[in-house]
């Protein structure tokens, strides 16, 4: 059931701060899509291509109206797509993101979330309903399927992230999963397993996606005198990516069988 919140329709006082800003984005969620590139984000992530994203409170001040208003400038190439909330990490402005979903579901804005959703709480729970209740549909990043795994891979534990998935299925909020396959680290066939399961185990899962590791992040490491994690590991072909997703496809079929 939805929240009986109500948002206002007065002018937004609330201001985030954005990375970058992608006006005709065409892989953050259906449709063509304006992608904001939110500031911030907890996790390091070793194969992470955005490491000047981390720090908060940086990058371009903007305001929700003046998001809207870049949205309707070039409203009649998105008819078929809307608003997309990345990072960086969007939870890491968690109020800031509301207001922005809740104005744009005002204008009829199609709204979709990627995030990793590390963050969640549940002692924030009823600002979790609210930002939910804007949100069409959530592009959570499962980054691996074991606590171990998680920990080495990002630095932090899984338990917010499966929390955060299984807040999205209580709430009935239609879940796209990606997976980043890095050779030696989520390429094993008990890795795709255990993410065959996750999936298996949450029926507001509508999709898979299945991602190739790319250094294209290495040059920006250099920049900010930050030594890539990864270093000398060579891009994973698509096609390893493609045939990870059948595994899991086919793990997904086992355990729901």
């Amino acid at each position: 059931m939805k929240s009986s919140h109500e948002p206002s329709t007065a002018e937004s006082k609330e201001t985030g701060y954005l990375h970058s800003i992608e006006t005709f984005g065409t892989v953050d969620g259906p449709g063509i899509r304006l992608v904001l590139f939110f500031q911030g984000c907890p996790m390091r992530c070793l194969y992470c291509h955005n490491p000047d994203t981390w720090t908060p409170r940086k990058g371009q001040p903007a305001t929700v109206d003046e998001i809207v208003k870049l949205y309707e400038k070039n409203k009649i190439y998105y008819q078929n797509g809307g608003i997309t909330a990345t990072g960086g990490e969007p939870l890491f402005q968690l109020s800031f993101l509301t207001e922005l979903f809740e104005k744009a579901k005002e204008k009829g804005i199609h709204t979709c979330l990627d995030t990793s959703g590390i963050l969640f709480s549940k002692k924030q729970e009823a600002a979790y309903v609210r930002l939910l209740n804007s949100t069409d549909l959530v592009l959570l990043d499962l980054k691996h399927s074991n606590p171990l795994g998680h920990k080495t891979l990002t630095g932090h534990t899984q338990d917010a992230v499966l929390d955060f998935l299984s807040f999205t299925e209580k709430r009935k909020t239609p879940v796209i999963i990606r997976h980043v396959i890095v050779s030696g680290m989520t390429d094993s066939q008990e890795e795709l397993d255990g993410i065959g399961r996750i999936i298996a185990a949450h029926s507001n899962i509508k999709g898979l996606e299945v991602l190739p590791y790319h250094n294209m992040g290495e040059q920006k490491y250099e920049e900010l005198g930050l030594g890539y994690p990864l270093k000398g590991m060579a891009n994973l072909p698509q096609e390893q990516a493609a045939n990870a997703r059948k595994k899991i496809l086919q793990s997904i079929a086992a355990y729901r069988n």
